[in-house]
């Protein structure tokens, strides 16, 4: 039996036998505050090219009292089975209803229900990528039979209703309740169609678009939320992004209206619902966050209106092409980024972060090419992955140089004025493509498209006496697993160190193009050498560099010496190098420890931080983790005391201190600090900065139960809800790790965002990790029953969220192999993940023995 999933052939057949004239869905959710369950029915019109033959529609909820097909009763009892309704002896002209009875959910995933600690009142908003509008209502659930979709919703009649077309004045449906009758959509995917109710409140604006319509431009937030929208802001990011794209794309906005949703429990960053974009609420800031977050979210909200040409307006025929789709929307964010807000290095923040990602998610078992093969929805719902979105995001940037920057733009529009509503692959935009800049792609889309894995590259030089360089080549190298070696356009970089003594300068620069496995470099010949010659410098390509050993020297004994790109991209280098067991963790930590004095920009500090972090706790010699990690908590301590005061220095530096605070001191400085006693300069110790130094303090073992709760009544929110069930979890004893556990992975009540935030206590335990050996046999032994009840959003974050990384042994290396020996039948999007963590060990246990060597 097919269980809810649906393979690409299926859907093809499908595709190739209906077109879905019209669908509507009359959604009754007048009941939300106090009934688990909601009525709803699809009423659909659509033609078989096949007549006699039979399909399927999809769903997924408790019940379905009704089918009707063609003035027909189908007996629900024998036609649904799984997540399928059987539809069989069409007629060429079909008219369908089915009247059926869905659950709201509390996993982030189909019709999402919340109620506000704060206030009481119930939230609604619908998360449908990638298959679950079937959880919502009966509906051919695959992007490739798009629709017209008419939304009718009953609800409270004091709700705000918002949908895909402009919200209509409501109906009275008595006891309370109204009825908004939502105008036709244009032909869309079920995916990106969308319903959010509730009584969120609304700032409005407008703009003018290039073909002269005003487009209605609204922001939506919870009630107890909007002291903390900052609506002038998100709209001015969203102006700019209408102007940017609607002259890069050559087309208007697409779409009627343009409405932003901040909504409570959300899974991702933001989803690109028609004119009804969904986003985390993180992205309203209770409290001071650093400038990094501000700008991710001005890319998110960049990323989600590239959607509505790129993934909306031209959809992807099937889930093959979702890389496209997210890899597109990342490059143009980027672009726009840098070219239309005051983050003019949105470039450097890609390399920094999203490039990294890319890499580390490249070297897992589970790498696969960017156009990957999704054979079904299992295999789509795990690929969400750096691969998908930052690596092929890369890829295109490369390939936006090697067409052209006009050629792209002119292929771009050719593709959405001929591609408008319609679906496609990558074969539809690269013949534009092709078409406007002169270039057969052929071969670049085999080497860059269709083969995993990243490559190597170094510099290897020979040098005279008097240190001028007498021959130069690039090595380039490739795993047995993935040994494609790729073309790159690079750029090598001289530096040497300035007259301060200090920092660093580029003397010279050159660019190349590399292919194979040797290419000479005869322009280097004759130049003295730099103290550092930084391949790939401007990060043209995507390949992992390697240092030479003067340059490695160099940049170890000048950490601070460069300026932004780069240091990113020696950062990234000395990083990979790190966990590939190349360099030891004790150099790489004082390497990061010496960069932080610099003057970062603030996703930069982030990233150092981050990677500080798992370098000291997983990366490090066990024998000698001890002392390292009081060496960096010392040092963390005097960066943010030293820090501006006010500064995004200071807030990360003391929340980092604040994570490697484990002695007496340090937890007494903490309290001192929570309890408003000795605190630095500038230091505001906001709503979110006591819940930093609490789950510090709870970590530590230095607050009980009480003292948790009684912050809690102090922050009577959702997200103090949520940070107390941290701060719960990370309690220093056994009792406290086993309630967590019983609560996320036992119980199946939390919620999605309760269950994430209990697994960051959970793992919350340097120095104590042996509070998690009793869960490596628990932490296997769920993993199939677990996964078989859950949905595919909270399986992830138990998967993920409670795998006791911390420990890295032997053990816990042996027992995760033994479990993917022992269940290689298990669900493939189980398997690849925990064949993650057991790669994350083995990476772990090798860099362990590299700094235990060193």
């Amino acid at each position: 039996m097919p269980g809810q999933n649906l393979t690409r052939d299926e859907a093809r057949t499908r595709a190739e036998l209906l077109v879905v004239d019209a669908h509507r869905v009359d959604l009754d959710v007048s009941g939300a505050a106090d009934r688990p369950t909601f009525p709803v029915t699809s009423t659909i019109t659509f033609t078989c090219r096949q007549p006699g033959a039979s399909t399927f529609l999809d769903f997924i909820g408790p019940s379905v009292e009704e089918i009707v097909l063609n003035g027909r009763t189908l007996d629900p009892a024998t036609h649904v089975a799984d997540s399928r309704i059987a539809l069989p002896d069409l007629a060429a002209h079909n008219e369908l209803v089915v009247r059926a009875t869905g659950r709201y959910m509390n996993t982030g995933e189909g019709l999402h229900r919340f109620t506000d600690p704060v206030d009481g009142e119930t939230y609604l908003y619908t998360q449908f990528e990638v298959p679950d509008s079937r959880r919502a209502f009966p509906v051919f659930e695959q992007p490739d039979l798009k629709t017209r979709f008419t939304f009718v919703v009953t609800a409270p009649a004091t709700w705000s209703v918002v949908s895909c077309q402009p919200t209509p004045e409501p109906a009275s449906a008595g006891k309370g309740a109204a009825t908004w009758t939502f105008a036709p959509t244009p032909p869309l995917s079920s995916y990106v169609t969308a319903v959010v109710a509730g009584p969120y409140e609304r700032v409005d604006d407008a703009t003018t678009t290039g073909d002269g319509r005003a487009v209605p431009l609204s922001v939506y937030c919870r009630r107890s939320m909007r002291e903390h929208l900052d609506a002038e802001e998100i709209f001015a990011i969203t102006k700019a992004g209408f102007d940017f794209y609607e002259e890069e794309f050559g087309l208007a906005y697409p779409f009627e209206k343009y409405d932003q949703i901040f909504t409570p429990e959300f899974n991702a960053g933001a989803m690109e619902n028609v004119g009804c974009v969904t986003f985390t609420e993180s992205y309203l800031f209770r409290s001071k966050v650093t400038e990094a977050v501000v700008e991710r979210r001005a890319g998110t909200i960049l990323h989600e209106l590239a959607h509505m040409w790129f993934g909306n307006l031209v959809t992807m025929r099937w889930w093959d092409d979702l890389w496209l789709n997210e890899s597109f929307a990342d490059w143009a964010a980027t672009t726009s980024t840098a070219e239309a807000t005051r983050w003019v290095d949105a470039w450097t923040t890609f390399a920094t972060s999203d490039k990294s990602w890319a890499y580390q998610q490249d070297q897992l078992s589970s790498t696969h090419p960017i156009a990957a093969d999704m054979r079904d929805l299992d295999d789509v719902a795990v690929n969400f992955d750096g691969i998908t979105y930052a690596k092929g995001a890369s890829v295109l940037k490369q390939l936006v140089a090697y067409v052209g920057r006009k050629p792209f733009r002119d292929g771009l529009r050719a593709y959405f004025a001929k591609h408008a509503y319609g679906n496609t692959s990558l074969p539809d935009l690269l013949v534009e493509l092709e078409a406007t800049s002169g270039r057969d792609l052929t071969e670049w889309t085999r080497a860059w498209l269709q083969t995993a894995g990243v490559g190597t590259a170094s510099l290897v030089l020979d040098t005279d006496d008097e240190g001028r360089i007498t021959a130069a080549h690039v090595e380039q190298s490739a795993t047995p697993e993935c040994p494609d070696l790729r073309p790159h356009r690079m750029a090598i970089g001289v530096y040497d160190v300035a007259a301060d003594g200090a920092s660093l300068e580029r003397r010279d620069r050159l660019e190349i193009d590399v292919d194979g496995a040797r290419t000479e470099v005869p322009e280097l010949v004759g130049l003295r050498r730099g103290t550092l010659m930084l391949l790939n410098d401007d990060d043209l390509a995507y390949v992992k560099v390697r240092l030479d050993d003067v340059s490695l020297r160099t940049v170890l004994d000048h950490a601070a010496g460069l300026p932004g790109l780069p240091r990113a991209i020696v950062q990234t280098a000395l990083w990979d190098m790190t966990r590939d067991a190349e360099i030891s963790a004790h150099d790489f930590v004082r390497f990061t420890l010496d960069v932080l004095g610099a003057d970062l920009d603030s996703t930069a500090l982030r990233f150092s931080l981050a990677r500080l972090g798992t370098a000291v706790h997983l990366y490090s010699d066990p024998a000698r983790r001890e002392e390292l990690h009081g060496e960096v908590a010392q040092r963390l301590r005097r960066l943010a005391l030293e820090a501006a005061p006010e500064s995004d220095a200071q807030l990360q530096l003391v929340t980092a201190y604040a994570a490697f605070a484990t002695t007496d001191a340090h937890l007494e400085e903490i309290q001192g600090w929570l309890d408003g006693r000795d605190l630095p300069e500038g230091l505001a110790v906001d709503t979110e900065m006591r819940w930093t130094l609490l789950a510090a303090l709870a970590a530590g073992g230095r607050v009980d139960e009480a003292g948790i709760e009684a912050e809690r009544q102090r922050d009577a929110t959702a997200t103090g809800r949520e940070r107390a069930a941290l701060a719960r979890a990370a309690l220093p004893t056994p009792e406290a790790k086993a309630a967590a556990w019983a609560a996320a992975v036992e119980d199946d009540s939390l919620p999605n965002a309760m269950i994430d935030a209990t697994a960051g206590g959970f793992l919350r335990c340097a120095g104590r990790t042996q509070l998690l050996r009793p869960y490596v046999e628990r932490y296997h032994a769920c993993l199939r029953p677990m996964w078989e009840n859950r949905t595919q959003a909270i399986g992830e974050s138990i998967v993920e969220g409670f795998y006791p990384i911390l420990l890295a042994d032997d053990d816990l290396l042996a027992a995760t192999q033994a479990w993917l020996d022992a269940n290689d039948d298990a669900p493939q999007g189980l398997v690849r993940l925990v064949g993650e963590r057991r790669d994350a060990v083995a990476r772990a246990l090798a860099a362990q023995a590299e700094d235990a060597r060193g």
